[in-house]
Parts: C-alpha cells; structure tokens; sequence
C-alpha cells in the first residue's frame, strides 16, 4: 500500500473513538509479520535480501507513524525486520513472547502510545484477535504483505483493518 493511501486510511481509523472519549488518545497498534526469511536450515533464520528490502518499505511505512513503542519477538527474521524503523527511530525495541498472546495484548491495550509489533504467520492473527479486532483469513505460510492497524478507543471500543503492502513475495 503506498504512503498516500496509508496515511489518510490510519487518520480515519484514529477518528474512530467516540467524541466523548476525545480527551484521551487511542492505544494504536500496527501489527506486520517478519520479513521474508532466508532458509538456512536452522530453526531461526535470518531474513533474505528480499526480505530486507520489505524491513526498508516496513521503515518507509512507519516514518510518519508517530511510534511510541516497537516489540518483536526474539528471532532473528523480527529482530532484522525492525532494525531500520528503530533505526530511524530511536526507539530500543522490546522483546514479548509469542507464547503468551493475551497477556500481551493485554499490556498493549493498557499501554498508552503507538506501538509497531513485528510477529509470525501463527501469531499475529491471534494477536489482533485477542486485542479485539478483525484478523481475517489465517496467514499464508510464505504470505509478508500483510498488516493490521488496530485502534483500541480509551472507552476499551477496537476499530481495526488489515491491508496488503509492498506486493507479495518474490
């Protein structure tokens, strides 16, 4: 999805809260799986050029996203997909367990700012889930393009909306 569509598609999903909740912000939480991974016959590989690629577009994306917090998980394929948005940021990302999705979420949902949680094909549905939003069809296996936005409205009210960006796999 380009930055011109995103942007206006964000700002809308911010409105969202009712006017009554207007004095306190939203919980925003931009969810994306890892990038594509570099098979190495390990169990924790590291991610391949086309997934670096994907990591600068993830940056790109989130530039102007006004980001308060960064997690991933600790793998390789996370960690290396938000090296450039932290980067860029200055924000030292934090690590959670996938292991533990509700509680997670929970903390989320509890943490005010706009959080970028980077995860896997077999968590991050079940994390927009637990946060209260849409998270759709289950993710492909070799499917990267996929993101989330979840708004969490202090009234504890969830908008969400999942998009396709930098086109499919190569």
């Amino acid at each position: 999805m380009h930055r011109r569509i995103f942007v206006p598609l964000v700002a809308l999903l911010l409105a969202a809260p009712t006017l009554a909740a207007a004095q306190e912000q939203p919980v925003v939480v931009f969810v994306v799986r890892h990038a594509e991974r570099a098979e190495d016959g390990t169990n924790d590989p590291p991610i391949s050029d086309a997934g670096w690629d994907r990591a600068r577009r993830i940056a790109g994306m989130m530039r102007e996203a006004r980001l308060t917090h960064i997690h991933t998980t600790d793998y390789k394929r996370t960690r290396s997909t938000i090296e450039p948005i932290a980067g860029a940021t200055g924000i030292t990302p934090a690590l959670y367990a996938p292991a533990d999705l509700r509680a997670f979420a929970q903390r989320l949902r509890s943490t005010p700012g706009r959080h970028l949680v980077v995860g896997h094909s077999n968590t991050n549905a079940e994390l927009v889930a637990a946060l209260g939003g849409d998270a759709g069809e289950p993710i492909g296996e070799m499917e990267y393009d996929r993101a989330y936005v979840v708004v969490v409205a202090p009234s504890g009210g969830v908008a969400s909306v999942m998009f396709r960006f930098g086109g499919p796999s190569r």
